[in-house]
């Protein structure tokens, strides 16, 4: 990632380092998260986080750092940084003079005379990350010693000195393993140098703080175990690699070489296009032969409903062209999510979803028949699954539109809560999830008439024309020129939001085009950024621009103005299908802000969320599979026009 550029001279300056954040990822899911100066600020970062099997697949932090000590001539430089309260100690950031990332991260320390060199590679089929130090040069040989910080505990959680750990380890092949707790995998800690040693210190380092837990007012202090540090010799031009692996030991004299074989597996990047697939392909885990999605880095969760239906075709399909992946991802998810999908769910217009994911593949594959005689079954129990009397949730009125409500409860993807209580509740008739409804509706029927052999049409047709009928009457209001954003008996509820973006960028589409054209026309006006479409107008009194503050100040942003990334494809997608080729250099003045972003936040990732106000700050998951997807949805979007 030559092009990702950074501040040489604002390494040293921690206000500039501690925001932008390496994230690795693998297909077993295991990943390595840290600022670029390997300082953790939250308690998601750690060297080596894995999923752990016997725990339900949570992810856990087993490695959180590694400090170096580089001593030449009796004099020692610590290269190690941690916050404790307000205080950094040590301060290794002061002896960085460049930072990289191409292919992986690469740190280069010089101390005096001394000019060393520290890359980062996660093993991209176990659970191993690798640590590779150069001495580049040196007036002389030095010792270099590698103190590991211990955590054994979940990434949501932090953990403090305690008399159940079990703090002694075990001699393995150069190097020493250790397991904390029951019930966790063994984390090996290897050296490649054969004449290293290993000298035990075991102490408990307390109160080391995380400052972006401490910024929004989360718990973040913990207390983590130091066993002792490993010690080796380096001539000026030598090398030695770390490994921290879990379950099992590798052959220690092999990790030079494994190395250079996980590095070279990469590949280049020579674009943001590149980079962009690349993140795809991360959020794509292969653990133990089943393929799912996971969410996001470094705390979004694997196999998750919604997100997976969104994201699958970006991923698998615009992004690798891979529509055997696609399929193997969606049957794992049918198989998981049955309860989701035919019986009850928090987020209603999900299993809806499914008819859209369908509609991509087919777009994309040619494969109709195909993939309703596949899916079909599936598709058609998610439509039953909203007769009357199966969801407690959502209610399937006379009017053939889905009433949602739960008290307390906010059933849709905006659900963000305080202190229990959900900030944008949406009782009633959700636009989108009448879409969403309306379109599956559509997508069954017309495929069931081509291929199917139930009498699902003489069932389900009455209830789609009524939907028909009624959904623009029930929305729509030409006053305001666009539609409400959900309906209750009080009435329409027009804050201004993007879910009504759903209605308009159906396949099947409940609305009349002059309906299309005017909900177009403000969102244009008051909701798109160039960092995606905002969940709220800046006119209405409830905005607000900024993600930042408490946790209360955050919540009541998150879907009040925040700009959501993955809003980008369905807004592109309507503007396309109106205005055709013309709409290509909007579409690419519309991701090149993101680009413009990489070596930001998170390096190389596409982030959650951004500020609805200039200059669009990125907040939430430092790599989102939804807005990855989303950015190559557009650009295949724009791709298709460009040849058409």
């Amino acid at each position: 990632m030559a092009f990702l550029k950074f501040n040489k001279a604002e390494l040293v300056n921690l206000g500039y380092s501690l925001k932008r954040e390496i994230i690795l990822a693998n297909k077993t899911g295991a990943y390595c998260s840290t600022s670029i100066v390997t300082c953790n600020t939250r308690r998601y970062h750690g060297l080596l986080g894995v999923p752990v099997d016997r725990f339900g697949g949570d992810k856990y932090i087993l490695l959180s750092s590694l400090d170096e000590s580089v001593i030449l001539r009796g004099k020692r430089f610590n290269l190690g940084i941690h916050c404790y309260g307000d205080i950094y100690d040590p301060r290794g950031h002061k002896y960085i003079v460049d930072f990289d990332a191409d292919p992986v991260p690469r740190i280069t320390y010089k101390i005096g005379e001394i000019i060393f060199r520290k890359s980062i590679v996660l093993v991209p089929d176990n659970d191993q990350v690798l640590l590779r130090y150069e001495l580049v040069s040196a007036p002389a040989g030095v010792t270099l010693q590698l103190k590991p910080f211990l955590a054994f505990r979940k990434t949501h959680d932090l953990t403090q000195e305690n008399f159940e750990a079990r703090t002694e380890g075990w001699d393995i092949d150069r190097g020493v393993a250790f397991n904390m707790y029951g019930g966790f995998p063994d984390l090996n800690l290897q050296i490649s140098d054969k004449d290293a040693v290993f000298r035990s210190t075991p102490y408990w380092y307390k109160g080391i703080t995380y400052s972006d837990e401490y910024r929004r007012g989360f718990d973040c202090r913990e207390d983590l175990f130091v066993p002792g540090y490993f010690e080796t010799a380096l001539k000026p031009g030598e090398s030695v690699v770390f490994s921290a692996a879990a379950e099992k030991s590798v052959n220690a004299s092999l990790l030079k070489r494994k190395f250079t074989s996980a590095v070279g597996k990469i590949g280049p990047i020579t674009s943001f296009y590149d980079q962009l697939v690349r993140s795809a392909d991360l959020f794509i885990r292969n653990r133990g032969g089943r393929k799912q999605i996971t969410s996001g880095f470094s705390w979004g969760y694997t196999g998750l409903l919604r997100e997976t239906l969104i994201s699958l075709a970006g991923l698998t399909l615009y992004g690798k062209n891979n529509p055997a992946e696609f399929e193997e991802i969606l049957d794992n998810l049918i198989s998981d999510e049955q309860e989701r999908l035919f019986r009850r769910t928090t987020q209603v217009e999900a299993p809806l979803y499914m008819a859209v994911t369908l509609q991509q593949y087919i777009a994309y594959t040619g494969r109709e028949k195909h993939c309703w005689e596949k899916y079909g079954d599936t598709m058609k129990g998610i439509i039953a699954s909203y007769a009357p009397g199966v969801r407690a949730e959502v209610t399937l009125q006379p009017n053939g539109l889905l009433w949602a409500q739960m008290d307390g409860v906010a059933l849709s993807w905006m659900n963000a809560y305080i202190g229990g209580r959900a900030v944008t509740e949406r009782a009633g008739y959700q636009i989108e999830t009448n879409a969403m409804w309306y379109n599956a509706l559509c997508f069954a029927l017309d495929m069931e008439a081509k291929y199917g052999k139930t009498d699902f049409t003489g069932s389900w047709a009455p209830v789609r024309d009524l939907v028909a009928r009624n959904f623009q009457p029930t929305f729509w209001d030409p006053s305001y020129g666009f539609m409400a954003d959900y309906v209750d008996n009080g009435g329409r509820h027009m804050e201004l939001r993007p879910n009504q973006l759903w209605a308009i960028s159906m396949d099947y589409c409940p609305v009349d085009d002059e309906v299309v054209s005017s909900v177009m026309r403000v969102i244009s006006n008051e909701l798109e950024t160039r960092r995606g479409i905002r969940t709220l107008s800046p006119r209405d009194t409830g905005y607000k621009g900024v993600y930042e503050g408490s946790q209360l100040e955050r919540d009541l942003a998150f879907h009040n103005g925040c700009a959501f990334p993955y809003l980008l494809a369905q807004y592109c997608y309507v503007n396309f299908r109106m205005k055709g080729s013309s709409f290509i250099k909007k579409a690419e003045w519309l991701t090149e802000g993101f680009y413009e972003d990489l070596s930001m936040h998170g390096v190389g990732a596409f982030s959650e969320l951004y500020d609805g106000d200039p200059p669009h700050e990125a907040h939430g998951l430092i790599s989102s599979c939804l807005s990855t997807a989303a950015l190559l949805n557009v650009h295949y979007l724009i791709d298709k026009y460009r040849e058409s």
